[in-house]
Parts: C-alpha cells; sequence; structure tokens
C-alpha cells in the first residue's frame, strides 16, 4: 500500500523536475532555427570533427542547433527523461583536436551519467543520482563529445512499445500512433528528429535495432566485450548467458562508422575491463569490389514477416543479386533456449523494483503470468495445442516452448548454458559450411507497432525471435532502413484470413499479423537486419554500405523524413 504512495509521489516529482528544467533553458534555445543552425545539422559526423579541428565551429553554436532539435522533438514525441544543455557545455572539453569534439551524444536512461538518475523507468530509481558515470560516458567526455540528454524508456526496457508512469509514452514521429520501438525508443525519435548525432543504447533483444528500423535509422549491436557495457544497468541484473550491451544508433550509416570507428580508436578496453582490446580494422566491400554471399532468412520458423516486411527483404535480395552478390537460403531454429535462459529466475529481477500500481506493459506481465503457472497446467495447454489446433501441427512451435517455460534452478540453467554453447558450435559450423559472409533476414514481423498496450500484448515477447536469436548467438547484428510501407503493394486482402497462409500460422502469428495494416502503416519506414560472426562489427558495417549501395543502383535507395 506504501509503495503506491511512494510511487505516485515520486512520478509527481519526476514531472515536476522535467517541467522546470525545459522551462528554465535559456533563451537561445528557444529561439527559431536559423540558417546557421541548419548549416551545422547538415554537418556529417566526420564534417563536424574537422569543423572543431580548424576551429570554425564553437561548443555553444553546436549545442543551440541541437539543442532546439531536442526540444522540438520532446514537444513531438515526448521524449526525453533529463535535460542538461549547460552542463554539456561546462563540462565538455574545450581541446578542439579530439576524435569526437563537438558530437552530439544522447544517452539512454539505463546508462549511468553522474549526477543524473538512471531509472529504467521505474520510479523507485528516480531522485537517487548515479555517483559516477559509466565508462563509456568518460569516455564520450574525453573525446570531447558532448553529452546532454538522457532519453525516455519504458518500465523495465523489455516492451514493444515506450510508455512508463515516469515519463509516459513516446511516440513514433513517422506517426503519432505507433511506438517508436523497444526500449531505446525515445533516443531513436530524439535521433529522427536530428535532437542528437548519435544515441546511446542498449540491445538484450533488439531494442536498439527495432527503433532503427521503426524510425528510419542505422543501429549496430556488437558483440558483448567489443563496446564498453559496464555502467549501463540492465534490465535483467545478473544474467551472463543472454548479456545487455550497448550499441550506438545514428541517423547516416556514416555516421554510425565514424562513431563505432572512433570509440575502438580510443582504446574503450583501458577504460572498461569488460571490453577486448581488439584494434578497428577498415573494411570496405564497394571499394574492394569483393562479391558476398548472404544468407536470406526469410522466416524464423515462430511468425512470418508481413507483407512490407517481406517485400522490403525481397527487395534487397533482388538488388543484391543484380549488384553481383549471391544471396542463399539459411533456415535454423533457435527460439527456445534464448527465452527460457533469459526469464530463468521467473522475471523476477526483471520486476523487483516495480511498485503497486506502476505500469508495465502487458507483454512483460503475460510472460511473468506464463512462468508462474504450475508446469503441469502448461504441460497439459501444450498438448491441447497440438491436439486441437487446426490445421494440426500449426501451433506445435508455440507449445513446444510454453510445455518448458517455467523458471529454472542453477543446475538447471547450467545445463541450458551448455545446450546453448552447443548451439552456437551448430550455428557456427553451419555458417562455415555454407561460406556465408553475411546473413540478411527482418529485424521483426511487423514494420511498426501500435502504441497502444493491447497492441504489445498481442505481439508478445515470442515475436522479438528475429532480433533476439542473435544476442542468444552474440553476434554482430545491425539494423538499417530500406523502404517504407506502401499501402498500395503492401495491403493484405479483404480475405487474408481465408487464405492458406495465415490458416496454418500458429496463434502468436495469427495475432501478430492481425495488427498488420498497411493503410494506417503507410509511410514508416521498414528495414532489414544485417548478421556477422562474432566481433565483426567493420564487416557488418560494411555489408550495410554495400546493400546501400546496391539500393541506390538500382533506384530504390532510402530517404529519411525531414522533421
Amino acid at each position: 500500500m506504501f509503495s503506491y504512495f511512494h510511487h505516485r509521489s515520486d512520478c509527481a516529482r519526476k514531472h515536476e523536475q522535467l517541467r522546470k528544467a525545459f522551462l528554465g533553458v535559456p533563451a537561445a534555445y528557444t529561439d527559431v532555427s536559423s540558417d546557421a543552425d541548419a548549416s551545422i545539422l547538415a554537418l556529417s559526423l566526420s564534417q563536424l570533427v574537422t569543423a572543431r579541428a580548424d576551429r570554425s565551429l564553437e561548443l555553444s553554436h553546436i549545442l543551440q542547433a541541437y539543442g532546439k532539435r531536442a526540444l522540438a522533438a520532446h514537444e513531438a514525441t515526448n521524449c526525453l527523461a533529463d535535460f542538461f544543455l549547460d552542463e554539456a557545455e561546462s563540462t565538455a572539453t574545450r581541446d578542439s583536436n579530439l576524435p569526437l569534439s563537438g558530437v552530439p551524444v544522447s544517452i539512454k536512461d539505463c546508462i549511468d551519467v553522474a549526477g543524473h538518475d538512471t531509472t529504467l523507468g521505474f520510479s523507485a530509481n528516480a531522485a537517487r543520482p548515479a555517483h559516477t558515470s559509466a565508462p563509456i560516458v568518460q569516455l564520450l567526455r574525453d573525446a570531447g563529445a558532448l553529452v546532454y540528454a538522457k532519453t525516455a524508456l519504458p518500465t523495465a526496457c523489455l516492451s514493444f512499445e515506450c510508455s512508463s508512469n515516469l515519463f509516459g509514452t513516446t511516440t513514433n514521429p513517422y506517426n503519432p500512433a505507433f511506438s517508436p520501438g523497444a526500449s531505446t525508443g525515445g533516443g531513436a525519435a530524439l535521433l529522427a528528429w536530428q535532437g542528437s548525432m548519435i544515441e546511446l543504447g542498449t540491445d538484450i533483444g533488439g531494442s536498439t535495432r527495432y527503433p532503427a528500423a521503426y524510425c528510419g535509422l542505422y543501429a549496430v549491436k556488437g558483440t558483448h566485450g567489443r563496446f564498453p557495457s559496464t555502467g549501463c544497468v540492465s534490465c535483467t541484473p545478473g544474467l551472463e548467458a543472454v548479456p545487455t550491451v550497448t550499441a550506438p544508433l545514428a541517423r547516416t550509416l556514416d555516421d554510425l562508422e565514424e562513431f563505432w570507428r572512433r570509440i575502438i580508436e580510443m582504446r574503450p578496453w583501458e577504460y572498461d575491463h569488460t571490453c577486448a582490446p581488439i584494434p578497428w580494422k577498415p573494411v570496405d566491400y564497394i571499394a574492394s569490389g569483393k562479391k558476398l554471399r548472404f544468407a536470406l532468412m526469410v522466416d524464423d520458423g515462430v511468425v512470418p514477416p508481413t507483407p512490407a516486411a517481406e517485400r522490403a527483404l525481397r527487395e534487397v535480395e533482388s538488388a543484391l543479386a543484380d549488384a553481383g552478390h549471391q544471396v542463399v537460403p539459411f533456415p535454423l531454429e533457435g527460439l527456445k533456449i534464448g527465452y527460457q535462459l533469459m526469464f530463468s529466475d521467473g522475471a523476477v529481477s526483471i520486476l523487483e523494483s516495480k511498485r503497486m500500481g506502476e505500469y508495465v506493459n502487458p507483454a512483460l506481465l503475460t510472460v511473468r503470468f506464463l512462468l508462474q503457472l504450475p508446469l503441469w497446467l502448461k504441460k497439459l495447454g501444450a498438448a491441447f495445442l497440438r491436439w486441437f489446433s487446426r490445421p494440426q501441427g500449426r501451433n506445435d512451435a508455440w507449445a513446444s516452448l510454453i510445455e518448458i517455460f517455467h523458471p529454472r534452478s542453477a543446475l538447471e540453467e547450467r545445463k541450458l548454458v551448455i545446450e546453448r554453447d552447443a548451439y552456437r558450435a551448430a550455428w557456427h559450423t553451419a555458417w562455415h559450411s555454407a561460406g556465408l559472409d553475411l546473413l540478411l533476414t527482418v529485424p521483426h514481423a511487423l514494420p511498426a507497432v501500435p502504441k497502444e498496450p493491447a497492441a504489445s500484448d498481442k505481439a508478445t515477447l515470442v515475436s522479438a525471435n528475429y532480433a533476439f536469436l542473435y544476442n542468444v548467438l552474440d553476434c554482430t547484428a545491425g539494423a538499417m532502413p530500406v523502404s517504407y510501407v506502401d499501402k498500395a503493394c503492401d495491403s493484405y486482402g479483404p480475405d487474408y484470413r481465408k487464405e492458406a497462409r495465415y490458416l496454418h500460422m500458429s496463434d502468436i502469428a495469427r495475432a501478430v499479423h492481425d495488427l498488420y495494416d498497411a493503410r494506417t502503416m503507410h509511410g514508416m519506414p521498414v528495414g532489414v537486419q544485417v548478421v556477422g560472426r562474432r566481433f565483426e562489427e567493420e564487416k557488418v558495417i560494411a555489408g550495410m554500405k554495400a546493400i546501400e549501395h546496391a539500393m541506390w543502383k538500382s533506384g530504390k535507395g532510402f530517404v529519411p523524413r525531414r522533421f
């Protein structure tokens, strides 16, 4: 009972703190954007750093240009969790010859910045500022970056929507009826509005890749240990079997590559003990002319992609083939192990900070409910799904997960880790045998998820498998936009529920496809996912560039919308 009143009080206090922060910004940030601001916003990351090096651009001018956009972005999408422009300018390194000098970077509100809350969307974490900054934040400041904002995230992070009592609901810049995508949604909305040049997010199951795909951005999640992650508070604390990694998002692929390279050249292993000392090794498939061999995973065996998502994937396949690259099918199932490991504690730790009356997305609550059911009842339910589903067999994959989805003992968890390692070895063998360079798939079956909580519950966290799989494998994975939903060619027919494809879908897949509506999603970005092996961040980015090049050659290059 008391926790409910503490929750309400802390939320009210946070709302008032944010209101005062926005009202108190200097007048320079509330003026109409000028031509000078526009010229700064038009600079790429490397151009901005060069302008700083030749002293033709002041830090205050950069902050004003991006600060105005950040405030506009927040007003339009409710994307900010904290805003500290004066602090950014006062703490910025004055040396203009640094690798990230003047680069505006926003930080997801699960990464420690000294003097500011790290909430994960929980009211219990409000008004408890971090004492020290995460190593990556220290590195950014040493490199000359401007850290000036923290971005909104959903309660407990694991979510397709971006909502909490602490910050409210963040909406997609392209259409406010939709979510910006997963827990880095606040940062993605800010980036799409050019309120930042780089967003620093986290990823345990697609939390940087979904927002990139849904907001027309670029992201690369590296292998655990390549990018500094200490001080980035996980929503599943203590879980090492499927680790949370820190990962950047950017508005352009060039900016993303430049940021990754400059971070690695700052020797992050000297800041963060978890980082592997692996130097940056440039890869350029376009300049070398190398023809790549891509695996194509169209369907994960759980939820087939919706029409817009599959069309975008097929267009990339066609563009790559026209450019001389090989694209070959590559099916491989990997659903059960990862979900058991992530929730082996019964989802206790992820909701440990939740107070009475605090909003948590329904999909996560459904997961907890399933975990709490008696195992015999889940086995019975799985048997019923197998016996009575028609056509027979359509719910077998879903049933096989339900009957084993239960809290695990320490011994059982260790056995699951052994299974995970065997699965990683099988993946490596299959990859090597097929002679692959990269893998191409969709980030999610849907090109966008409605912001309403009911939509998240229908989609369920199981539909995250397209992205979560590569966290289980600890592979490098990137997401990039390639198209837009087009109601003229991406719509279902009026009788699609009577078609064989729909009738053979599982209950989970049907629920996801029932959320799909090309008419309401018209104009939303559609992305693809590019996957490499462990510690192949340079190759994945180079592969994304090869895709971008091929798409432009085919006349279908992606042009982001301006807000």
